[in-house]
């Protein structure tokens, strides 16, 4: 009786150290919730969370922190301050960034300027927390190369669809994400979601014309996810996807109403780069 009490007794431990080594996080997972949850960000970014759903989102897509990870025009760096130290020990971050000496004085042109200017300080700045973290400049029509041919595991690009689309460059981008991505390698894509028949004018995508021309440019959709979806959001606005937060565009004019709606609707796709 006493053999059979330990024999149970050590079959019982091993099937609790395999569950609790099947329930633990890898490693990598683990480095990403502390990135998300790191002091590092600013505190008003991370109140979007609520919204954005990084872990959920960045998960989905693939990440690992050993990847070389490009971005598509980070912006202010919403994104840039979990990816950046996330890969600074074994991976790489390149920010895709603005042109910072445009050759054209547009109103356009110097808000890029500006703000490329100001993420490339930022990057200078916080070189101990991002390590080798670098950037490339992305210029649509005019500069498309986000580096060497098949030399990133993945690219991301977070609500900017609209704004290659308003221009007609959409089609460059993606064939340049394409260029760009390793054999197998995973384009993922966070886009204001379009009702059928909108126009990109209005900041939102239809996702059937995002999935065409991701498929036109030789990707593969291999999945999609609810994860940023917002059924509050109705897209009906005089202002477009701008009239809800964070931008408010009306102002004060029903803005308990948008903020209660919270940020848009968001399709979120997994795209494929098939070995050639």
């Amino acid at each position: 009786m006493k053999i059979t009490s330990i024999c149970a007794s050590l079959l019982l431990t091993g099937l609790m150290s395999v569950q609790a080594l099947a329930a633990a996080p890898e490693p990598s997972q683990d480095a990403l919730a502390q990135a998300v949850k790191s002091d590092f960000r600013q505190a008003k970014n991370s109140l979007r969370d609520e919204y954005r759903h990084p872990q959920d989102t960045l998960n989905f897509f693939g990440i690992n922190s050993s990847q070389t990870v490009i971005e598509l025009w980070p912006g202010a760096g919403w994104y840039a301050e979990i990816l950046g130290p996330y890969l600074a020990k074994d991976g790489h971050y390149v920010a895709a960034n603005f042109e910072t000496e445009p050759s054209q004085d547009t109103q356009g042109n110097r808000y890029r300027a500006k703000n490329g200017k100001k993420f490339a300080a930022w990057l200078a700045q916080h070189s101990d927390v991002l390590g080798a973290a670098s950037t490339v400049t992305l210029d649509p029509p005019a500069k498309l190369t986000l580096g060497a041919d098949k030399s990133a595991d993945l690219v991301l690009t977070f609500r900017n669809l609209h704004n290659w689309a308003m221009q007609d460059q959409l089609a460059g981008i993606f064939d340049a994400a394409f260029r760009v991505l390793k054999d197998g390698g995973v384009f993922g894509v966070v886009e204001h979601r379009a009702k059928p028949g909108m126009d990109p004018d209005s900041g939102y995508m239809v996702p059937e014309q995002v999935i065409a021309l991701a498929t036109k440019a030789g990707f593969v959709l291999a999945a999609s996810s609810e994860v940023n979806a917002n059924p509050k959001d109705s897209k009906d606005y005089s202002r477009g996807v701008w009239t809800l937060p964070p931008v408010l565009a009306l102002g004060q004019q029903d803005r308990d109403k948008y903020l209660a709606i919270g940020e848009s609707d968001r399709m979120t796709l997994k795209f494929i780069k098939k070995s050639s």
